[in-house]
């Protein structure tokens, strides 16, 4: 929801003329200079295409300008061949060869101009789809060197909203707002001096009064920029309600809360409704007065036109010209202004891209170890921690042999997991060390090492694609037989075969279509798979019922078989049967040993272990 407030949509929703919604949505960019010369630097291996595209926007406009002047000469031609036989003057007579090349050289004009367009449009789109793909390809790059620390302290849709919504900003500015700029100030110049050319006089009249509509409309149109940002910001409560209230539904329907919640939406409704209608009651007043003052300058044009006609100062053709480039005046000019916001925009979105690509990146691996295939030791030596200036975990001191099972128990918040972090090397240390097979961790490299390594967690992952697929996921290449057996020692083979299409089922984007107990044998199966020499279990059975509670111990139990394996436990029961069962609490191993020698100390574990089971009992 947060997200949604944050980030409202570029570009327009329907409400009001184009260009309105980006320029009130547009962010301004911190460092506009330093971002644009490094998305410039984006641009540098296509400058050649880059510069082809430049002089067909030019060769374009330019071909574009010069055709109202050459039909200018020919209604020229023909009203005085016309006005002369009128007249009865001699030899006068409409010269319609002249007229006729006049008209071919227009539409060859037209023609050259068509085509110079289609080169720079086509050119465009492949140098804004080329940069663009460089800015995913590093950005993807970036986000594989990205520590957890980064994915932990930044919100998913922040990172998502950069990936897509900001590059698809760049390349939509770079195919579309680029070319039209250039084309848009190319107009403006060469509109400024073919006006100038006809008629100094006439000039100043057009320019004159589009200042006279930029003075009338500047006022209205911050005023309207301010109702779209209301209505922006009602759009995105209204959104983020709407998706707070589907996504919660169940628990909406459980407490009672319909009506408090229908409530809310009608109020938001009604404000976005006001703030829209203001909204477009202002937007909607700029177009007509644009009209209104574009054909008063059109009639004082005509007029003033018709008077130095008469004077013999300009022709009748010219007036026609000089017409039509007021007409063509004043799209390009607003067209800029528009432009010159987007472009804003763009470089704000690029900036944010860039703040992506800027993030620290994981500490560089040496590289220097080689494991094989790991036997299972595992060691902390004095390992300090925390994720900012306070440390988490000091001091810490774990030996743990090859093949047992390590049970990790404690109160939320303990360090329970942040241990499992540091062993997979999600984070880095403080200080000390942390040992497998006596390898210093930070002497392997991260694929190497997270290989030993094999991953149930509480909370399944399981992506969008069969059965098979998510199963196959431990282990690059596994063939068919290796898929099945990894199921049926996870006891998932027999659920899988009930379902309609067996091990081709395709599990949804939440995988809910299957039970919760079923995902997490899945995710059992794909650690069976992988065959690691070192498990971590992380509560796995914690949200199923008690009948699948018995298959996936079973399934651990044999996952767990001649294998190094740390078990975050909360229910006490389950861990009994551990080599080795460490006590923490605030980052520190209060205690260790094996559940009875624990007991018998009758410390932390002991009142942990008795008050679970006095829960047990009394329940």
């Amino acid at each position: 929801m947060s997200d949604i407030k944050k980030r409202p949509q570029r570009g327009g929703h329907g409400f009001g003329p184009p260009g309105a919604n980006m320029m009130m949505t547009g962010e301004k960019p911190k460092n506009f200079k330093g971002t644009l010369k490094r998305l410039l630097a984006y641009l540098k291996p296509r400058r050649t295409r880059l510069t082809i595209v430049f002089l067909a926007a030019i060769l374009s406009t330019v071909f574009t300008i010069v055709g109202p002047m050459i039909m200018g000469m020919a209604i020229t031609e023909l009203f005085e061949g016309a006005y002369g036989e009128i007249r009865g003057e001699p030899g006068a007579s409409i010269d319609f060869g002249t007229i006729g090349e006049l008209l071919l050289l227009l539409a060859g004009l037209y023609l050259f101009s068509s085509a110079f367009m289609y080169l720079q449009q086509y050119l465009m789109s492949t140098v804004a789809q080329d940069t663009v793909y460089d800015l995913r390809e590093n950005v993807s790059a970036k986000l594989e060197r990205l520590p957890l620390k980064y994915y932990d302290q930044t919100a998913k849709g922040e990172t998502l909203s950069r990936v897509t919504n900001d590059i698809d900003t760049i390349g939509t500015t770079l195919q579309q707002s680029l070319t039209l700029f250039i084309t848009s100030f190319v107009t403006i110049i060469g509109i400024t001096a073919m006006m100038l050319v006809i008629s100094p006089l006439l000039t100043v009249i057009a320019i004159a009064s589009l200042l006279l509509s930029v003075f009338v409309i500047r006022p209205i149109l911050k005023r309207s920029q301010k109702q779209f940002a209301d209505q922006q910001r009602t759009l995105g409560e209204l959104n983020g309600h709407i998706e707070e209230m589907y996504t919660g539904h169940p628990v909406v329907k459980a407490f009672g809360h319909e009506e408090k919640a229908i409530q809310r939406f009608n109020e938001t409704n009604e404000q976005l409704y006001e703030a829209g209608q203001r909204a477009q009651f202002m937007s909607g007043i700029i177009m007509p007065l644009m009209q209104f003052i574009g054909n008063f300058s059109y009639v004082l044009v005509s007029v003033v036109g018709g008077i130095l006609v008469t004077q013999g100062r300009i022709s009748i053709g010219d007036i026609q010209a000089f017409i039509t480039y007021t007409r063509q005046f004043t799209q390009p000019v607003m067209q800029t202004a528009n432009i010159a916001n987007i472009i804003q925009s763009t470089i704000a979105a690029a900036e944010r891209v860039f703040e992506l690509l800027d993030e620290g990146e994981e500490i560089k691996e040496t590289g220097v170890a080689h494991l094989e295939r790991a036997r299972g030791a595992v060691s902390f030596e004095h390992v300090d921690f925390g994720y900012g200036d306070k440390l988490l975990i000091e001091d810490m001191n774990i030996s743990v042999k090859p093949g047992q099972t390590v049970a990790i128990v404690g109160k939320t918040g303990a360090g329970k997991t942040t241990l499992i972090n540091l062993l997979m090397r999600f984070y880095e240390l403080n200080a000390g060390t942390i040992r497998i097979d006596g390898l210093d961790t930070r002497d392997l490299s991260r694929d190497e090492l997270r290989q030993s390594f094999g991953m149930v967690l509480q909370d399944t992952w399981l992506f969008n694609g069969t059965i098979r697929d998510n199963i196959a996921y431990g282990k690059m290449g596994a063939t068919e037989e290796e898929i099945v057996a990894a199921a049926d020692a996870a006891h998932a083979d027999h659920f899988i075969r009930t379902l309609p299409e067996g091990y081709d089922t395709v599990l949804n984007e939440e995988a809910s279509n299957i039970s919760q107990g079923q995902k997490q044998l899945l995710t059992i199966a794909r650690a069976i798979l992988s065959d690691p020499p070192i498990m971590i279990l992380d509560e796995a059975t914690s949200s199923v019922d008690t009948r699948t509670e018995v298959l996936i111990q079973k399934a651990m139990e044999r996952l767990m078989k001649e294998r190094t394996s740390f078990v975050i436990a909360h229910r006490l029961s389950t861990i009994r049967g551990a080599d080795l069962i460490l006590v923490m609490d605030n980052g520190r191993v209060i205690e260790q040993g094996t559940h009875t020698e624990l007991l018998d100390k009758n410390g932390f574990y002991a009142d942990l272990y008795n008050s679970q089971f006095s829960k047990t009992v009394a329940s």
